[in-house]
């Protein structure tokens, strides 16, 4: 493929991405940007509440990392629950964007294209800058809220909004083939939809020769800690249960979020922490890889999702992995990569977990990482968008 001398300068904007208070927020749209600016030069703007700012209504934060030009804005928020405070931080909100695009002209940075991740507030921005400034614009959308099982997309407003927006949109790219179905049954009409999945850093997540070998067979579970979703409680049940039928097991929870306390409880109660079930706290950058390779396959029991970005980098390390079928998972989750299991269904969770204990080594991890290589590497999505941005410009110009 032949790339043009001038790159398209492509503007991100996200409703969720890593901050000062958050590291790990919207880490999959980060990764996106990454892959992009391997072939773009790729600007992000970002506005971030903070209930903490004192002095001033907006600090803000510029940096780069790994080729992509950042700028966050934080805006004061008024923790009050009233109108008067959700008016207030609503304004702030769009004034953030205000201040980060008047630093953006500053710098003579004019992008060809918009690109939003998750609706709808930051395509309210996009089809402004459209409207104004002639920009066209591509969203993305990760969120699992259209799903037939989440009540989170709601209110007629936002409804409204989001179909205009999604209709006046140059391109919808959703990360699973699922949730663009389900964008569509919501009447999110648009001519261009594609499904690009999440990335991976498939040369920081790759399986490693001689790693120690652990004295119990090592599942693995990586979240953010919200039990609705993830249904961790649900694993602990199932490991009770499952303890008394075998023991040479162990379940190692990687990650940190709102529940954990409760859960760590809730293991105790059970009689499970720390005999079976341990709580390894948040883990990053080489750290999680590393560990990540001690395992003998991934888990996950949740109520719902879309596609989580743990299981493609257990791909990329070459693990199985066990999983509820929910949202896109099953999209790329098949039998040579694993175990799907029904959701809620604690019973069938065991038997899978039984199973997996016993058969994760007849799993063909060469095979399971040239998988991830082919669809999730830096490579493959970066030049996917770059082919959508590329035939939106030039449709342009005709």
């Amino acid at each position: 493929m032949s790339y043009p001398e001038k790159k398209i300068k492509v503007l991100l904007l996200s409703r969720w991405y890593p901050h000062r208070k958050d590291p790990m927020l919207g880490l999959f749209v980060q990764r996106h940007a990454e892959a992009i600016a391997q072939l773009c030069e790729v600007f992000v703007l970002y506005v971030q509440e903070d209930e903490n700012i004192k002095d001033n209504i907006f600090e803000t934060d510029q940096f780069c990392l790994n080729n992509v030009s950042t700028i966050i804005v934080y805006y004061k928020k008024k923790a009050k629950a009233s109108i008067f405070a959700k008016g207030f931080n609503i304004i702030n909100y769009f004034k953030a964007y205000k201040k980060g695009w008047k630093m953006l002209k500053k710098q003579n940075i004019n992008p060809d294209i918009i690109h939003a991740n998750i609706l709808t507030r930051t395509g309210i921005v996009a089809l402004y800058l459209k409207i104004f400034k002639n920009i066209p614009f591509v969203i993305t959308e990760h969120w699992s809220r259209y799903l037939n099982n989440s009540i989170s997309y709601k209110g007629y407003f936002r409804k409204l909004f989001t179909r205009i927006i999604v209709r006046k949109a140059a391109a919808i790219t959703t990360v699973t083939k699922n949730l663009m179905e389900a964008m569509q049954k919501h009447h999110l009409l648009n001519n261009s939809y594609y499904v690009i999945p999440n990335v991976v850093d498939v040369d920081k997540f790759f399986p490693k020769q001689n790693v120690g070998k652990n004295l119990k067979k090592r599942i693995i579970h990586i979240s953010c800690f919200e039990d609705i979703s993830k249904n961790i409680s649900g694993i602990m049940r199932s490991v009770e249960k499952l303890s008394h039928i075998r023991q040479d097991f162990e379940i190692r929870f990687v990650g940190d979020g709102l529940d954990k306390k409760k859960l760590e409880k809730f293991a105790k109660t059970l009689g499970i922490k720390d005999t079976c079930v341990f709580f390894d706290g948040l883990m990053e950058g080489q750290h999680l890889v590393d560990y990540l390779n001690t395992a003998d396959f991934l888990i996950l029991f949740s109520n719902y999702e879309n596609l989580p970005v743990v299981i493609l980098e257990a791909f990329a390390c070459g693990l199985p992995v066990l999983s509820t079928d929910v949202g896109g998972i099953s999209e790329y989750l098949i039998e040579e990569r694993g175990v799907l299991t029904k959701a809620g269904d604690e019973s069938a969770f065991v038997e899978k977990l039984d199973y997996m204990l016993s058969s994760y080594s007849n799993f063909n991890k060469e095979k399971i990482r040239e998988f991830a290589l082919n669809n999730f590497s830096n490579k493959v999505i970066g030049e996917s968008f770059y082919n959508i941005y590329k035939d939106i410009l030039f449709s342009q110009k005709k």
